[in-house]
């Protein structure tokens, strides 16, 4: 019988922030796979464990994927971690994952700690709607690129980062976005020089500049929506559409049918209806 491949979250600085459940899968296990050994054997020997460890990092695991997998069809039961959080967020693991998926091997997450989350949870922004891009592009430039291309997005996004490129970053950022956009950046979530700091772009940037603590640690940077214009012109075809209908439709109805057939936005197309309606009846007067 083949095994089970665990993908376990870990602490991502507090040492208490485990489950019992993830405890137990750790101790149960043949062996554990982890992107740092070194980093695994600080939370194992925190908690009284000892199994055996194996290295899964970005420059090894396409071969080691393999390795483990043979292990898994041989009936052994692996502990996937990260060196914090939640893995295959922005960390490795994801070719293991899905050779075990294509050899019909069971894959159980062991939920737990995530900065992500854990950052979006307490930033105060809007949260409905998000999305994770990961670690920005490493050179100016793209980064500009990207930025430009987020200012049609709507909803709230966020973007892990290093102590060693966040302030540029920023700057770039505010070459794109207006000075008074809303952005936080969390930094050394559940450590104990832990930041959560929320503000208007100019602001934040200043602070990130003028204190050096600011600029140490690991970053989740969250940044607000931004208001999309609003079309409240309607085309000619559109108008031509609601005229037709009203002919032979009510206010509310010509309004519906408009809004499917054009994609148009329900309300506008009915206080243009109304607007039409209104027109007319000043002329026959």
């Amino acid at each position: 019988m083949s095994g089970k491949l665990y993908v376990v979250a870990t602490p991502i600085g507090n040492l208490a922030d485990i489950s019992y459940r993830a405890l137990d899968t750790l101790k149960s296990v043949d062996v554990i796979a982890a992107e740092d050994t070194r980093h695994v054997k600080l939370l194992l020997n925190h908690h009284g464990i000892s199994r055996p460890l194996l290295s899964l990092h970005q420059h090894n695991e396409d071969h080691m994927s393999e390795t483990l997998l043979r292990r898994l069809q041989d009936g052994e039961s692996i502990a996937l971690v990260s060196d914090a959080g939640t893995p295959l967020i922005s960390d490795p693991g994801l070719p293991l994952v899905r050779l075990a998926k294509q050899a019909d091997i069971t894959v159980s997450p062991i939920p737990g700690p995530c900065a992500l989350i854990a950052a979006l949870s307490a930033s105060g922004l809007a949260l409905s709607r998000f999305s994770f891009e990961g670690f920005l592009p490493r050179t100016a430039s793209a980064r500009k690129d990207f930025f430009t291309a987020k200012l049609a997005d709507s909803s709230t996004w966020a973007f892990y980062e290093s102590s060693h490129r966040i302030l540029d970053a920023l700057h770039d950022m505010a070459e794109i976005y207006p000075e008074d956009h809303d952005v936080v950046i969390a930094r050394e979530l559940t450590k104990l020089h832990e930041t959560i700091v929320k503000g208007r772009l100019a602001d934040v940037l200043h602070r990130v500049t003028n204190d050096a603590n600011m600029r140490k640690g690991e970053f989740v940077v969250i940044v607000a929506g931004c208001e999309q214009p609003k079309d409240t012109a309607l085309t000619d075809e559109q108008q031509r559409i609601l005229k037709i209908l009203l002919r032979e439709c009510s206010t509310k109805t010509a309004a519906a049918l408009a809004a499917d057939i054009t994609g148009q936005r329900r309300k506008l197309l009915y206080q243009a209806a109304l607007d039409m309606q209104g027109d007319q009846a000043a002329v026959q007067e």
